[in-house]
């Protein structure tokens, strides 16, 4: 009986980052099992035609894609408002963290099986001198991932894990399932700021909206 030794490797990886998860999971809650103070401000929700507006009138675009997305199965939808965006002469770039999802890899595997190319998709190293010439941050269902609690706060359990610097773009658009937390348990005082919107629904059904909006334009 012959076996395939590749196959072999990319199960036992698949295994394996299944089971460091499931411990980072079990840590995470024991660390945040406490409640969050020093929350402040409020979330201000946004609206489809504006954020259209934001978008289509933006020299530059960042997406962000999380668990959110990959729940929701948005990937298609995400790369459909990419396409658009760049048809009407936006810069639309990808941002990679490398633990979004539940899996390492786990945006990459999503968005290559929407048809993205390589070639607009940067991971966390590549992509962070980019925010701040950003007009747009478009995050779909992430959130510790862009938390500045990682950067600022030293008393987060996720204080020092590397983020992306969503925070320094001009503006941005989150897509969000609801107001709980991420996978940490944390708020996100993010998502709190003026220069934030929040565009609270299913990632699809979110950017199915977004997507009319936009073609409409």
């Amino acid at each position: 009986m012959e076996f395939n030794t590749e196959l072999l490797i990319q199960i036992a990886y698949f295994v394996a980052a299944i089971l460091v998860i499931l411990g980072l999971k079990t840590i995470w809650s024991k660390m945040t099992a406490r409640s969050t103070s020093g929350v402040s401000g409020s979330k201000k929700a946004g609206k489809a035609s504006a954020e259209a507006t934001a978008l289509a009138s933006a020299e530059s675009v960042i997406i962000i894609p999380g668990y959110g997305m990959a729940v929701a199965q948005a990937q298609h939808e995400v790369w459909e408002l990419a396409n658009i965006l760049q048809e009407k002469g936006v810069r639309v770039s990808f941002a990679i963290h490398p633990v979004a999802g539940r899996m390492p890899g786990h945006m990459d595997v999503l968005l290559a099986e929407a048809g993205v190319p390589y070639d607009v998709i940067y991971d966390l190293d590549n992509i962070s001198d980019q925010f701040p010439s950003c007009d747009v941050a478009l995050v779909v269902g992430a959130n510790d991932i862009i938390n500045p609690a990682a950067r600022n706060d030293t008393s987060s359990p996720i204080y020092a894990m590397p983020i992306l610097d969503a925070d320094k773009a001009r503006n941005l658009i989150i897509i969000k399932r609801g107001q709980g937390t991420g996978f940490s348990g944390i708020e996100n005082l993010l998502f709190d700021e003026d220069d934030t919107r929040m565009c609270y629904g299913d990632a699809r059904d979110v950017l199915q909206e977004l997507i009319s909006e936009v073609k409409s334009l």
